[in-house]
């Protein structure tokens, strides 16, 4: 008797002859997982709503290409991974990781402020999941399917009541999918990142100070050892995408340098 994800003889980290998507990967986060996965030898379709940035992040990359996409929508998706099958035949990884920030209290923040970011953080994850898994399942491939969630998910965090919302919800979507998916081998796991370097977190750090009362800069280095390397969240990527990982489905890999295991 054999398991879908059982595992080769031979098991290695490298990405050599996979395709990948990585959405929102114009800067960030997505930039760093598809410089990593470009690094270990997969072909990387660099997706972003930003099609000239897109571009440009994939001109830097081996073997990488682009292709303009905005999550909110089902047929900008559907599109995405119909020009993934045209181009490659076949799709081995994706990283949902488009998504957004905003701070607001949760009295005043609006209704259209909450939709906003759900449409992006959750339907585009919903969307990405169930079309790379539709592409996944036509071409017979056991694939890797990666969102991106957040140590939000985890707990309450003041002024994020919507964005840690969303990213708790990412958790529970691919925790289901992954359910789902394993009888056909395709795998669905969630890195759930701490506070990483990043322009959402720059954008947002005065927010945080004025709003708490705190030196925000101070707390990520009591709690956290100060900010994530987008690398060190790569590298989780890389590995979920790897053959390493063939037994992985359904779990959340948190990296925060010990931030939600501390009381204090």
């Amino acid at each position: 008797m054999t398991n879908a994800m059982t595992q080769p003889a031979a098991v290695t980290d490298s990405l050599t002859g996979k395709v990948a998507v990585v959405t929102g990967a114009a800067r960030g986060i997505g930039l760093a997982v598809a410089q990593m996965f470009a690094s270990h030898g997969a072909k990387v379709v660099v997706s972003d709503i930003n099609a000239e940035e897109a571009a440009h992040a994939a001109a830097d990359l081996r073997e990488a290409s682009s292709y303009p996409c905005d999550v909110r929508s089902e047929d900008s998706v559907a599109a995405l991974f119909d020009h993934v099958h045209d181009a490659h035949g076949r799709l081995d990884v994706v990283v949902a990781n488009a998504g957004i920030a905003s701070l607001a209290p949760v009295t005043e923040m609006s209704l259209s402020q909450w939709r906003a970011l759900m449409s992006i953080n959750l339907d585009g994850v919903f969307l990405t999941v169930k079309h790379a898994a539709r592409l996944m399942l036509a071409s017979g491939t056991k694939g890797s399917i990666i969102t991106m969630g957040s140590i939000t998910a985890t707990g309450g965090t003041p002024l994020l009541s919507h964005y840690s919302a969303s990213k708790a919800a990412v958790v529970n979507l691919t925790k289901s999918a992954a359910i789902e998916l394993r009888p056909q081998g395709i795998r669905v796991n969630s890195i759930l990142p701490g506070f990483a370097e990043t322009a959402l977190v720059a954008d947002n750090r005065q927010s945080f100070v004025d709003a708490m009362g705190v030196d925000f800069d101070a707390v990520m280095a009591q709690a956290q050892g100060g900010y994530l390397n987008l690398k060190d969240i790569a590298a989780v990527a890389a590995f979920l995408a790897s053959d390493r990982s063939l037994f992985c489905t359904g779990g959340e890999y948190v990296v925060d340098g010990g931030l939600t295991a501390s009381l204090m």
